[in-house]
């Protein structure tokens, strides 16, 4: 399990997402499903794949702005409802699933959050003008060369 993320089963920790943002577990939905993949009969018994939901329109760990931004960020991943879902089937063990999608999670939140770094408008310099330039007349005497020749 990751250094950062609380263990999985305690309802009244938050999940630190940034500096200042942490979501609180009660707002995160877990499902534990059966799960494919290898595993023999075993797979066949027990529910080991874990699907994350949380609602990030009607999450109280966000500020007005941080919200729309994660909802801007994440509609893509945003079901009709607007909800965001992760599912995790990695392991063949449902706590390490659980700690893998909330990992997830935290990567995906966190990325939305981030805020774009400005462009700076930069202006092309002489030299490099000049050097497109050149490299165009060079091109063109060479098809003119072409064309001029007599066989």
């Amino acid at each position: 399990m990751a250094p950062h993320a609380p263990p999985p089963d305690s309802d009244h920790a938050t999940i630190p997402i940034r500096s200042g943002v942490a979501v609180p577990r009660r707002e995160l939905t877990f499902r534990a499903t059966r799960s494919g993949g290898p595993g023999g009969q075993h797979v066949n018994t027990s529910s080991t794949r874990v699907e994350l939901t949380w609602s990030p329109g009607s999450s109280r760990a966000l500020s007005p702005e941080l919200r729309a931004r994660a909802v801007a960020r994440l509609a893509a991943r945003l079901d009709g409802r607007g909800v965001l879902r992760l599912v995790s089937e990695r392991t063949r063990s449902q706590l390490q699933n659980k700690a893998d999608v909330t990992e997830r999670f935290v990567e995906v939140l966190r990325s939305a959050l981030t805020l774009p770094k400005a462009r700076r408008a930069t202006k092309v310099s002489k030299g490099i003008k000049a050097r497109r330039l050149d490299a165009k007349k060079r091109h063109g005497a060479k098809k003119a060369d072409r064309r001029r020749r007599d066989d």
